[in-house]
């Protein structure tokens, strides 16, 4: 079979599809540039531009068979190493990941380090070994961070995982190569295999490619969606977005049979701060205490901001948990506002809590919750309070309409 390969392979100018694959690299590189100057996603400005040096260095590389290029030889593949660098960077920046500026050159400082040895120079098969490693290295750590993005859908992670890693093997392929070559097995394949890896080569950069716009389009999508259900100030969810999560995390409960508990936030005295301080300052405020309750609160808790300084939060669980919760955003609430070098004003939050069955609708939840937090208002501020119809799976009367309950309820309610 390896000898058919072999035979049709050679049939093939392998200069003219290195011509060709290093003009089909040089044009995505182009159009990755230009997606990112319509899209502004970092990482495509910086896969545009691995692609385009490797097409540099694809061209310095043929054009120096034919004639003496004023540049050392292996300069040619110390920009291919740097552009594997550079993809494997803009794998990282896609995750907000920083780049290693040092791990990235590291390939091509490997490559100029063994070049000074003569010995290195005119050893055909050990450079083949040494720069398929480098190039397989890298393509493994690009699976690899673009495998470690776990909020894609599996639809859109497998393949690229999938790809690098293919690609990388077929890297690793010259490796056997060259054993085989070594004990003259493999004569006559090395030659047929180069023509079969160039084809590779541009399958894998046009496919490679399409995967980052994919992503990258799948970003963007994200980023607009999660816009348009997240509050700018807090950067916590909206009211919509709240009530969109919490129906998920209400059928969550029901299948496993869990009650469900819901936390309304109030902070204390907040309109004598927008007074007092300015606006600016009331803000500031609002944004501190969304900070801490999301660094307070767990990741399975759904914080959203109803609107001015009231906040709510779906807790999985039953009313002890709740409370514990509660309390430690409360401490850590006050605490941060009265650390003068993070806030100048000393602010305080009261927080009702109500629990129930997670047939309990979540308006009737809030309800509940708002009654108790009437009762920390009354009660002196800067406290927890628990419905008093909390009992565990209960099903309490209907609920105030959405569109009235807090107007109704802010009648009832003293000064903030």
């Amino acid at each position: 079979m390896f000898a058919r390969l072999s035979e049709a392979s050679m049939s093939l100018d392998i200069g003219t599809m290195f011509v060709i694959a290093s003009c089909v690299t040089s044009l995505l590189g182009i159009f990755l540039l230009f997606a990112w100057l319509q899209d502004r996603v970092q990482a495509l400005a910086w896969w545009g531009a691995a692609y385009l040096i490797g097409g540099i260095s694809g061209a310095i590389w043929r054009v120096g068979d034919v004639i003496s290029l004023p540049v050392p030889s292996s300069f040619a593949d110390v920009l291919l190493f740097i552009a594997i660098g550079m993809i494997w960077s803009a794998a990282r920046l896609f995750h907000g990941r920083e780049v290693q500026w040092g791990a990235m050159c590291l390939g091509a400082v490997i490559w100029l380090g063994a070049n000074t040895m003569p010995s290195f120079v005119h050893a055909g098969t050990t450079r083949l070994v040494v720069s398929s490693l480098i190039v397989a290295i890298y393509t493994f750590l690009i699976a690899a961070e673009l495998g470690r993005e776990r909020r894609k859908s599996l639809i859109h992670r497998w393949p690229a995982i999938f790809v690098p890693m293919l690609h990388g093997a077929i890297f690793l392929f010259p490796v056997a190569i060259a054993g085989l070559s070594a004990d003259g097995a493999g004569q006559g394949l090395g030659s047929g295999w180069f023509a079969v890896f160039t084809i590779e080569v541009v399958l894998y950069v046009v496919g490679a490619a399409f995967i980052v716009l994919v992503l990258a389009k799948d970003r963007n999508v994200r980023f607009h969606k999660m816009a348009a259900v997240t509050d700018p100030l807090t950067e916590l969810l909206n009211r919509r977005g709240f009530f969109e999560a919490g129906a998920a995390l209400v059928m969550r409960q029901q299948a496993r049979r869990e009650p469900i508990s819901v936390l309304v936030f109030d902070l204390d005295h907040f309109k004598s701060i927008n007074d007092r301080f300015g606006h600016k300052m009331g803000d500031a405020t609002l944004h501190l205490f969304a900070t801490v309750a999301r660094k307070t609160m767990r990741a399975t808790d759904i914080i959203g901001r109803l609107g001015g300084e009231e906040f709510v939060a779906l807790v999985p669980g039953k009313l002890a948990d709740a409370m514990a919760a509660a309390d430690r955003v409360r401490r850590a609430f006050a605490a941060a506002s009265a650390a003068p070098v993070i806030n100048k004003v000393a602010a305080t939050v009261s927080i009702g809590v109500a629990c129930g069955s997670a047939s309990t609708e979540i308006e009737t939840l809030i309800a509940r919750a708002d009654v108790a937090l009437y009762r920390a208002k009354s009660n002196g501020r800067d406290r927890v309070e628990a419905a008093d119809d909390t009992m565990g799976g209960a099903v309490p009367a209907k609920p105030v309409p959405r569109a009235l309950r807090r107007p109704i309820l802010a009648v009832a309610r003293p000064a903030a």
